[in-house]
């Protein structure tokens, strides 16, 4: 029995640029099931079974919120989807998933047969790039998920940043700050992904020039749980460790008399630089040592 077209809901625009790619227009009818021939002249959705619509094959975005799904599953059953997806016919007779992904978990979720759905007649290209761009309109992508759509974008489409920002809606800066994260290390860009680094930490860290160097301070600041202007100032002095020094020494020399003694007493003692950091009666004593020699010269001395 074929579909039954039903009330076009009011629903948000998917984003600027998005229904610009291409117009709004039936689709022909699939090779095998013939559900898209019914499909109304004026756009509107048709209700779509969710057993018969593939996975989209482009889809850029790799984590859901587990949490969040489950609320919009619990809003699909009580209340329905209001926007609808977007779909393309396959040579097979069934769909293919354009964009709508979460809509289409949810509603699986909360036990739906059927899901409303616009159906666009899309090339493979065409199908990529409008689901690159649908993600990139979205807040809640991580930033390495969309450090890797513009990659495609700029890859498949031969896009500039100018381009992408202009199609995304984004400032064309912000474009180059999230390419710019596909330089971190690997591993670095994992801890991006998974929430243990912010964009802001990320991005300083890129003032590094090895990737080593890179993957050794996002070790640091993950251990320490460095803000981000606390990580900006740890950056910066790995860059100009002269200024850092300068700092200590100014420091040394504004410190009580006393404690300058004891400092020195110690460095002759030991042999070893020790610097010691005194506010208002506490603090810390640190020795420098610079192998296994001055390590047991230590221990032999603290008996």
């Amino acid at each position: 029995m074929p579909p039954t077209p039903v009330p076009n809901p009011k629903r948000r625009a998917l984003g600027k640029g998005l229904e610009s790619l291409l117009p709004s227009r039936p689709a022909p009818a699939p090779a095998v099931v013939n559900l898209a021939a019914s499909a109304p002249a004026n756009g509107q959705p048709l209700e779509i079974p969710v057993d018969q619509i593939d996975r989209n094959p482009f889809q850029t975005r790799t984590r859901f919120d587990e949490a969040q799904l489950n609320e919009l599953a619990s809003s699909i059953a009580a209340t329905g989807v209001v926007q609808p997806i977007v779909v393309r016919t396959l040579p097979s007779g069934r769909y293919q998933l354009i964009t709508g992904e979460r809509r289409l978990l949810a509603s699986r979720k909360a036990s739906k047969t059927h899901i409303p759905a616009i159906l666009r007649v899309v090339s493979d290209e065409q199908a990529m790039e409008m689901t690159i761009v649908e993600n990139l309109q979205r807040a809640d992508l991580n930033p390495m998920e969309q450090a890797r759509a513009y990659q495609r974008l700029a890859h498949d489409f031969k896009m500039t940043q100018e381009q992408m920002a202009t199609r995304t809606g984004k400032e064309r800066a912000s474009v180059a700050n999230f390419l710019r994260l596909l330089r971190l290390p690997v591993p670095v860009q994992e801890k991006v992904e998974a929430g243990e680094l912010s964009f802001g930490h990320a991005r300083t860290l890129l003032a590094l020039d090895s990737p080593e160097a890179i993957a050794a301070a996002a070790q640091k600041v993950m251990a320490l749980s460095m803000s981000v202007r606390q990580t900006e100032t740890y950056i910066h002095s790995l860059i100009n460790p002269e200024v850092k020094q300068k700092k200590e020494d100014k420091k040394q020399d504004q410190a009580d008399p006393n404690v300058r003694e004891a400092q020195q007493n110690l460095q002759r003692t030991l042999g070893l630089k020790v610097r010691i950091e005194d506010n208002r009666g506490k603090g810390r004593v640190i020795i420098e040592y610079s192998g296994v020699e001055d390590f047991d010269a230590i221990l032999a001395a603290l008996g």
